[in-house]
């Protein structure tokens, strides 16, 4: 049964979904794949723009160009209103405002844009260290380590409306490729979702151009040769492909088919690694919470994995009814990326906290981190 949730609410539930049960909007993710993928790319609309009408709310119902105001000015920034004249970014200003001559130009101040892009990848750290900046305005993330990703990634949208006062769109499937491009199928303020059982017959019919790094002149020379689709690529061999466009052919033959295996990677070292969950009824016994972090902590320990990262320590999260939060951290024998070892190590943590007190969260995470080749020596865990 499909799975669905509530943008507004956050309220997850299966069945029907033209709208919530919960609290009656139509802002419904219900996808087959929702709940089974973890990498996200998240894209500001509209990002300058959004910014000065934010700023300057006498703008909200206009057009508006961000630029340069010289003849040779550039547009960096058009909002929504404007594209409707056609306006777009990289146009020169002298076109743009001849589309739409009653735009309100603005001057970019990349100063502020810096701070407010700082304050939205600050939202994004409290919910995963494995963050890659694209721009100011856009990032790819991976959230595998989460317990829910999409309430995760409609709270994180949520938060930088709330907080940062303005939208984003949200992009998630199984890899960067097919992320980036779910971001962009449903702005301004959207939320798509592109799965597995579904990628190869997506791609099919759109443009070479879709894919990162077919520029205007490869996308000629490929129309020319027969390729004018991504499903035409998908029909050709790899083999083919690499003859026509050296390296490059086996990655578009890789792309088509919805193969990426790029890693989201940060653009600094990550901190901690951590997973946490909250109960739909609270706990109180020790062998339950135990219980609930034995997948957490895998989902930790495939993470270190995957980043080629050790845990030096593991910590405990557990919150309280009253949303009170304990932390507590044990140091390790050695580094480690095994899920049992963060467990043994985590588990007379819980022990100690666990007094008749009900608890509605209990979270595991690695802390501090070093590299993956410290990690569980065989001298220490041989028998």
């Amino acid at each position: 049964m499909i799975r669905h949730l509530c943008r507004d609410c956050l309220h997850g539930w299966s069945g029907p979904a033209p709208r919530c049960p919960n609290c009656g909007v139509r802002r419904v993710l219900s996808h087959p794949e929702l709940y089974d993928l973890a990498i996200a790319h998240i894209d500001c609309d509209s990002f300058y723009a959004a910014i000065e009408k934010r700023d300057a709310p006498e703008l909200l119902d206009k057009p508006l160009l961000i630029g340069g105001t010289s003849p040779r000015g550039v547009v960096a920034t058009a909002c929504y209103i404007a594209r409707r004249y056609g306006c777009r970014s990289a146009m020169p200003m002298y076109k743009a405002r001849a589309l739409c001559p009653h735009a309100v130009v603005v001057r970019p101040d990349h100063a502020k844009y810096k701070r407010v892009s700082a304050d939205i990848h600050a939202i994004f750290g409290a919910y995963t260290s494995l963050i890659e900046p694209i721009a100011l305005d856009e990032a790819y993330l991976d959230l595998a380590h989460l317990d829910d990703i999409p309430t995760a990634l409609a709270d994180i949208a949520l938060r930088i409306e709330q907080e940062v006062g303005i939208t984003v769109s949200v992009g998630l499937s199984y890899n960067k490729f097919l992320a980036k491009i779910a971001s962009d199928l449903d702005k301004p303020r959207g939320f798509a979702v592109i799965g597995r059982g579904e990628a190869v017959a997506f791609l099919a019919p759109r443009p070479v151009r879709t894919i990162h790094g077919v520029g205007p002149v490869l996308e000629k020379r490929m129309i020319a040769d027969g390729f004018a689709t991504i499903g035409d690529l998908q029909r050709a061999t790899e083999a083919d492909l690499k003859a026509r466009y050296g390296a490059h052919g086996r990655h578009l033959w890789h792309l088509a088919r919805g193969q990426d295996n790029r890693a989201v990677t940060p653009d600094r070292e990550a901190k901690s690694i951590s997973s946490e969950t909250t109960f739909a009824k609270d706990l109180t016994q020790a062998d339950d919470l135990m219980e609930a972090l034995a997948p957490l902590a895998a989902k930790v320990a495939d993470w270190l994995r995957r980043a080629d990262l050790a845990g030096i320590g593991v910590s405990v999260k557990l919150k309280t009814t009253d949303f009170r939060i304990l932390t507590r951290h044990a140091r390790l024998p050695a580094p480690t990326q095994r899920a049992d070892v963060l467990l043994r190590a985590a588990e007379p943590l819980v022990r100690a906290e666990t007094d008749g007190r009900p608890f509605r969260l209990v979270g595991i995470g690695a802390d501090p981190l070093t590299a993956g080749q410290h990690a569980d020596p065989p001298d220490l865990f041989s028998v």
